[in-house]
């Protein structure tokens, strides 16, 4: 089982490369000349970005105020370079994991490789694992759900994403009558 393993890397984002509807969303660690890029959905970051905030939230809560968690992501750890080249996929995620380090007051985040169920090969699956400061890991929820919202506009309607070759919208298939004013 290979593991990508970074301790307070140089970097740690997400991105997504292509046009809205057809992009690829990537996580990537860069650390000692070393890049890790590993793919995901874009429902997984957007996940991992709302638990991040949560866990973080909470940690600064249980505290009473008194953590090394900022409420927000600080403007000196915004990251809004594209993704370090060349984009070479890893592993595709399949499951994550987030953890509160109180001794080290940071957050460790795991992200394991998806397995097939009916794969024969015994070998343990990949995992990415990377130890970040409060800091820029609100930093990085941030740049996330940034990269999630920049796609496709969703329909008024419905709240699905608006397709570029047109939208025919659930809502209004069962409603033509009404929205056609009654016919």
């Amino acid at each position: 089982m290979p593991v990508f393993d970074y301790d307070s890397p140089e970097r740690f984002v997400a991105g997504a490369v292509g046009q809205p509807g057809a992009r690829a969303f990537y996580l990537q660690a860069r650390e000692a000349g070393r890049l890790t890029t590993v793919a995901l959905e874009k429902f997984q970051v957007a996940a991992l970005a709302d638990r991040l905030d949560e866990l973080l939230d909470e940690v600064l809560r249980m505290s009473g105020g008194a953590s090394r968690v900022p409420a927000m992501a600080p403007a000196d750890l915004t990251d809004n370079a594209p993704l370090d080249l060349p984009i070479s996929e890893d592993f595709r995620v399949g499951t994550m994991a987030l953890a509160w380090d109180e001794d080290a007051g940071q957050v460790v985040i795991e992200a394991q490789e998806v397995t097939d169920e009916e794969d024969l090969d015994p070998s343990e699956p990949a995992v990415l694992r990377v130890r970040v400061s409060a800091g820029v890991a609100r930093a990085f929820t941030k740049r996330a759900l940034a990269i999630v919202a920049a796609g496709r506009p969703p329909c008024p309607l419905c709240g699905r994403p608006l397709d570029a070759d047109g939208h025919v919208c659930v809502r209004l298939n069962g409603h033509r009558g009404s929205l056609q004013g009654g016919a």
